[in-house]
């Protein structure tokens, strides 16, 4: 991957650091002695706007006008969540105008949020190909500078910088990570983590981690081919979206595994994290710990990051209700 070295990553860093929340990392006695391991929780749930997402919005705008890109005339993208809302907060901060295009079925919850963020939303229906065809609409009519979701090496740096951080916590600890656990969906997450123990950890393993109904990422790395999701189905919602080019070229590069988990796993892994540790994840955030349930992932006596991606969800639909 010539596109992103440790350079570009260490650039990130020192880009984004002044406008992102150096997220915590909890550990919970109770899960430790459940799986006989050391589990070492990456909270980006406590990240602005409740995920990692805004670390790469925002080390993409911030990229931009390094590169003296015109975005007078906005930033735009289509998105029915995360990434809505990080572009959005990230535009309002440097100034811009924000374009999002969001599925009619978007939750209410993050629409207001989006808005909240003083960005317009255009709706459309609820399918890729409206999404793409309505962006490409937007851009015609503002003029507006696209950032993808995910397919994007300034994306893709920026979030990087959760597992960098991680990396540093385990320096001043004394602590080498054997594994680093990640949800998948469209790959940014996974590729940014990925590059980070590439660059610098030497000897930790990264595994994605991945729903059962939305195993496009699994099919892809088993079959060394991209395969794109049809109909996927799942609770975690974050993780619907397919890989792209980018993230899928990435991940057979530096990834060690991909693994899937069932509903039923996904749902009690949530639940063991809201009981046990008292913070609030969403379902896609649980993943990685329902890999561990699911004994899909060894580790007995290890050091694990679990990259935790955010808490943004509907309360009053709870999975265990």
């Amino acid at each position: 991957m010539s596109a992103i070295g440790s350079k570009e990553l260490l650039g990130g860093f020192r880009r984004i650091k002044g406008f992102v929340n150096e997220t915590p990392i909890l550990t919970c006695s109770t899960l430790n002695r459940m799986f006989d391991t050391n589990l070492y929780f990456k909270c980006e749930n406590f990240q602005k706007v409740g995920a990692f997402k805004f670390r790469g919005a925002m080390n993409a705008v911030l990229s931009l006008e390094e590169r003296c890109v015109d975005l007078s005339k906005g930033l735009a993208t289509h998105s029915s969540g995360n990434h809505a809302a990080a572009l959005a907060h990230a535009s309002a901060l440097r100034g811009y105008k924000a374009f999002i295009v969001m599925p009619r079925n978007a939750p209410e919850t993050k629409q207001r949020a989006v808005k909240g963020y003083g960005a317009e939303i255009i709706l459309c229906e609820p399918t890729l190909q409206a999404r793409e065809e309505t962006l490409a609409a937007v851009v015609r009519e503002h003029g507006s500078q696209i950032v993808h979701p995910f397919n994007d090496y300034d994306v893709i740096i920026g979030q990087s910088t959760a597992f960098f951080e991680t990396i540093l916590y385990g320096l001043d600890k004394g602590v080498r990570f054997d594994k680093v656990l990640v949800p998948v969906g469209g790959g940014g997450f996974l590729s940014g983590t990925s590059l980070s123990a590439h660059f610098f950890s030497e000897g930790t393993q990264v595994i994605a981690c991945e729903p059962s109904g939305a195993d496009d990422a699994y099919q892809s790395f088993k079959n060394k081919r991209f395969i794109p999701s049809k109909d996927p189905k799942t609770i975690g919602d974050g993780l619907l979206t397919s890989l792209g080019d980018k993230t899928f070229e990435i991940m057979m590069e530096y990834v060690d595994d991909v693994c899937t988990v069932e509903e039923e796993s996904i749902v009690e892994a949530m639940r063991l994290i809201w009981e046990r540790m008292k913070i609030i994840v969403e379902p896609s955030s649980a993943v990685p710990l329902a890999a561990i349930l699911e004994g899909k992932v060894h580790v007995k006596g290890k050091h694990i990051a679990i990259m935790v991606s955010g808490g943004n969800l509907d309360l009053t639909r709870l999975p265990w209700l």
